[in-house]
């Protein structure tokens, strides 16, 4: 079918900022031709172009105050390995780094960052390699490297001035006194740190960053032949288990929530689950618990045990995990690790599979002897990041016959809510493409608020795909306000680009206005807040989604299930 489209010429109004985001195209333009080059370059010379974006992320860059939130974030967004990094290397393969005589990378430390799932390597003195799964992968992590850079450098410059280190110790207290900041803030860099903080502190006291970077490889064959080996054990597993043609629903959202509904092993070990509050050490969790006995609070029981058997689970190491592994599959939830650059774990869920009486009860009344014949599967993923989630619909596009529903659950930053809200859009501009679709978007606020205790619904509004978390400043975020456009992410404009070339005989469009009211297979996109850019303290730099904030991700997830439910004619 012919998907409609509108081409917008020049002079006719822009969708996207372009004299304000001039500093932002400088700044991506310098570092992405300083990466063609075959040798290394200093993160040095990538500093002004930084500091003259004005960074929504990183607002004190220009300035000699500390800014720790920005800080940070890129702390929990590179391996704590960064404090004696010198170099940093990227690439989409390991064969990459062999040939240029770096490695092997699988005789080096992997490595993790809390905030970010990537393949980190550590050569165990002054090197990092990093695969890439996307060129949104270089978008994120250049400039998060560079505001590491600069405000380690200026963190050390109050160091000396000041004299290090206090005589009382590196407390909270101490360093605002010393270095200028809030208390609070130096709390959560000492959290993100763990007993390490001291030694980390002398670290920066001792020496200034300087690092360089290079890039190997980087091109969009690579990426794609890395997606195609990310997709393969998946259809592997399809395969085996006779469902390579059967109809597919796919879902972008966590690895968590769509389990957690259709498993039912956290209700199983519901008395466990509240022994383990009872003797623990979450106080706001045993509150909430005597909320429930008491009949004073608003959120769900089933919410509440999903969020402790994260907890239970993790602290009931190895063998608790195996177990819990073992039940899911026992239950019908397969899980695929990915052992690519592409790091998305996927699920393959086949709907006959699924026992009715393990449902999560909010999905209604399912018509057990119908699932049982459906001949559907569902494969669930976790969120790619930006140009990826392109790449990774589109392989899974290519390689399935009888495609039925694609459905993304991520997270946004919102200029008009408050985290922990829902917003459903029916208007999508990517900035990649430059393309603005408008969706018919298969869910609506009725879809969701049954199950939204504690956030707000709010649908027909307007996403912006952006190139980057770093790669917006305020007037940029203004100006896509003052266009009604409040959701700010990085997935629905690839996403929306892939399921465009499932309708079209084209590549999708560059520059256009797209009618997605008429499509091949059924799509809907939900965003749930997790930053509000306008208050940078409110972002998960500053804290995580918690058992309140995970409301909004289960009544997402639960109005997903019951679509697919609903098309299979499986619920009453």
């Amino acid at each position: 079918m012919a998907v409609a489209r509108l081409t917008v010429s020049p002079p006719a109004q822009q969708v996207g900022p372009s004299n304000l985001s001039d500093e932002v195209e400088l700044y991506q333009r310098t570092y992405s031709t300083l990466l063609r080059s075959s040798g290394e370059t200093r993160l040095r010379v990538l500093e002004s172009s930084h500091m003259a974006m004005g960074s929504s992320l990183h607002p004190l860059a220009e300035s000699d105050e500390i800014d720790l939130g920005a800080f940070i974030y890129a702390v929990r967004r590179l391996p704590e390995t960064m404090v004696r990094i010198k170099i940093v290397v990227m690439g989409q393969e390991a064969a990459l780094f062999r040939r240029a005589g770096i490695g092997p990378l699988e005789q080096w430390d992997a490595v993790e960052a809390p905030a970010r799932r990537r393949r980190w390597y550590d050569s165990g003195d002054e090197v990092l390699a990093v695969l890439l799964a996307s060129e949104s992968d270089v978008d994120d992590l250049v400039p998060t490297l560079v505001a590491y850079q600069i405000e380690w450098n200026k963190i050390r410059r109050r160091m000396l001035a000041a004299g290090w280190p206090p005589p009382e110790g590196p407390t909270p207290e101490a360093c605002a006194a010393a270095l200028g900041g809030a208390p609070d803030d130096w709390a959560r860099l000492a959290n993100a740190w763990g007993p390490r903080f001291e030694e980390y502190m002398q670290a920066i006291a001792d020496e200034g960053k300087s690092m360089r970077v290079r890039m190997l490889g980087g091109t969009q064959v690579g990426y794609q032949r890395m997606t195609r080996r990310w997709w393969a054990p998946v259809r592997a597993d399809l395969n085996q288990r006779r469902l390579g043609d059967a109809p597919l629903y796919f879902v972008s959202s966590n690895t968590h929530s769509l389990s957690n509904l259709v498993t039912g092993l956290a209700r199983e070990r519901e008395s466990e689950l509240v022994a383990f509050v009872e003797s623990g050490h979450h106080e706001d969790l045993k509150e909430e618990l005597a909320r429930f006995r008491d009949g004073r609070t608003e959120g769900s029981w089933e919410n509440f045990l999903y969020f402790v058997a994260r907890d239970f689970f993790d602290a009931g190491g190895t063998e608790l995990r195996r177990k819990r592994h073992e039940d899911e599959v026992a239950a019908g939830v397969e899980h695929i690790r990915s052992k690519t650059a592409l790091r998305v774990p996927a699920q393959v869920i086949p709907l006959a599979n699924l026992d009715p009486a393990r449902l999560d009860p909010r999905l209604g009344a399912v018509d057990a002897d119908v699932m049982a014949r459906s001949e559907a599967v569902v494969v669930n993923t976790d969120y790619p990041l930006g140009l990826a989630a392109y790449n990774l619909l589109r392989e899974v596009a290519i390689d399935s016959g009888d495609l039925r529903g694609v459905y993304v659950l991520g997270k946004a930053a919102t200029l008009n809510a408050d985290v922990g809200d829902v917003m459903i859009s029916s208007v999508i501009h990517d900035e990649h493409s430059g393309t603005t679709y408008w969706l018919d978007n298969a869910f609506t606020v009725d879809d969701i608020a049954p199950d939204l205790m504690f956030g707000t619904g709010l649908d027909n509004q307007r996403a912006v795909t952006v190139k980057s978390t770093f790669l917006q400043n305020r007037a940029y975020l203004d100006f896509y306000y003052r266009e009604a456009f409040t959701v700010v992410e990085m997935e629905a404009g690839p996403y929306c680009n892939a399921v465009y070339e499932i309708a079209d005989a084209d590549r999708y469009p560059v520059g256009e206005a797209v009618n997605f009211s008429k499509l091949p297979i059924d799509f809907g996109i939900i965003h749930y807040a997790s930053d509000t850019p306008y208050t940078q303290a409110r972002t998960l730099g500053a804290r995580g989604l918690s058992y309140y904030g995970m409301d909004s991700t289960y009544a997402s997830s639960l109005a997903i299930l019951r679509r697919v439910l609903r098309l299979e004619g499986a619920l009453q």
